[in-house]
């Protein structure tokens, strides 16, 4: 494979606008483009949690992932290319099945928090959910693909679920969260 990006600036985005792989032109607020820096945006978050785990398989499964997310950002910008498909989504099913039948049966909502790891856990979950909700959106007027809006789905509820394997494999245990806390007072 030759050289794909020889030169870093080309200033062709100067005015506000970004190139699809089709060669089409559209504004860098475009919908579209949103949901692409939300896919990049997991991506750096999913980085972030590889640099902080100590967890090897996680770490294996979050490379994978992260390839994954750049077969989704090339199939938005290139909507003929199928790179994501059925199988990926049970692969992610597969992976919740193995590390759920782990823990604990939840009663309650969990707090983000107590750990570095956990806490980017949740803040990859929610960009993941947030790439959804563009991504959806965008699907109201324009194709997309449902193995695409089903991989980012199956990913926020994975990625909740290594947060709580993480938690359980530090000794961590989950904050509850009480819907009628006391509120702590000042002394």
């Amino acid at each position: 494979m030759g050289k794909r990006l020889t030169r870093i600036y080309t200033r062709t985005g100067d005015d506000g606008s970004t190139s699809l792989a089709s060669g089409e032109r559209v504004g860098k607020d475009c919908l579209l483009i949103q949901a692409q820096g939300d896919l990049d945006e997991l991506n750096a978050h999913i980085a972030n949690l590889r640099a902080h785990n100590n967890h090897q398989p996680i770490n294996q499964l979050l490379i994978a992932i992260q390839h994954h997310l750049f077969n989704l950002g090339g199939e938005l910008s290139a909507p003929e290319c199928d790179l994501t498909h059925q199988s990926d989504i049970i692969w992610l099913e597969s992976w919740i099945d193995h590390f759920n039948n782990s823990l604990p049966a939840l009663e309650d909502f969990i707090l983000p928090g107590d750990d570095l790891c956990v806490a980017q856990c949740h803040i990859a979950r929610t960009v993941c959910r947030r790439t959804e909700r563009n991504l959806v959106q965008w699907s109201r007027d324009h194709e997309v693909r449902p193995e695409l809006l089903q991989y980012i789905n199956r990913l926020s509820d994975l990625l909740f679920v290594i947060g709580r394997v993480i938690e359980a494999d530090s000794n961590h245990t989950s904050t509850l969260w009480e819907k009628n806390l006391t509120l702590p007072q000042p002394k």
